[in-house]
């Protein structure tokens, strides 16, 4: 593996939100292998290739199991870089309170932050997207009943473009509409994290999107607010950059990685 510009060796994680899986990740992970760094794409449960079934998985423990075992499995000495995408956010956050010595620094991309996940009314407003305006946008299947909450949830075909991808290149969509699995979103709202004491010691940044119809820039904004990270970058970009606008994306993830040294 290849040096940057003097850096150290640096490994990055790629964790992806809701409905989605580290497939997501393609153009940027081709982008950071082609630049030499170490590159790990995780599937959270019941994400991408695994197979677990959504409607049985209520915990966000159990979600981000994924997650925890690969940093509970890295050796002390090693330290990774944490970049989430939307949802993928509490996933960060879970594992900046749980294993924040071995985090380099995590970066938030159109994501969740907040410091003890979906705990407040105000975490809930700030944090959970409103498309409201669209009308029903969503199918929720209840896999405890229909006298309980749902269990899982997906974005209807016909809103999927204009929700996540608006500004991204057709074939992207495409494979999107493809690839994207029902999210355990009883697990999501379940989410609610336990400060740890080395927990604001992990350096953050955040990414804005500000064209993004999902978690619209005031949202990100307030999180922002509440919770400042050490940067806050901006991308001209819908709520998909990784699809939109790569190479940007790239390079300010480049960028942020260069200022944890």
């Amino acid at each position: 593996m290849k040096e940057q510009a003097g850096l150290p060796d640096l490994h990055f994680v790629l964790v992806h939100g809701a409905c989605h899986g580290a497939w997501c990740w393609y153009k940027i992970r081709s982008l950071m292998e082609t630049s030499g760094y170490k590159v790990t794409c995780l599937d959270l449960k019941s994400a991408g290739i695994d197979q677990s079934n959504p409607n049985t998985i209520l915990t966000f423990d159990e979600y981000n199991a994924p997650l925890t075992h690969f940093l509970s499995n890295l050796p002390d000495n090693e330290k990774v870089i944490l970049v989430g995408h939307s949802a993928g956010g509490l996933s960060l956050t879970d594992a900046i309170h749980r294993f924040p010595k071995k985090i380099r620094m995590a970066i938030y991309v159109a994501a969740n932050m907040l410091k003890h996940g979906f705990s407040t009314d105000q975490d809930i407003k700030d944090g959970e997207p409103d498309v409201s305006e669209y009308g029903e946008v969503a199918d929720l299947e209840y896999g405890m009943g229909l006298d309980q909450p749902p269990t899982s949830i997906i974005i209807k075909e016909e809103f999927q473009k204009r929700l996540l991808y608006q500004l991204s290149p057709k074939e992207d969509t495409v494979l999107a509409s493809m690839l994207l699995r029902p999210g355990p979103v009883r697990a999501f709202k379940g989410a609610r994290f336990e400060e740890g004491k080395d927990a604001d010691s992990v350096p953050r940044i955040y990414i804005k999107t500000l064209h993004d119809q999902m978690l619209k820039p005031m949202k990100q904004e307030q999180m922002i607010k509440r919770w400042q990270p050490c940067q806050v970058l901006v991308l001209e970009s819908d709520h998909s950059p990784f699809f939109s606008t790569p190479s940007l994306l790239f390079d300010l993830i480049s960028k942020g990685a260069a200022a944890s040294f």
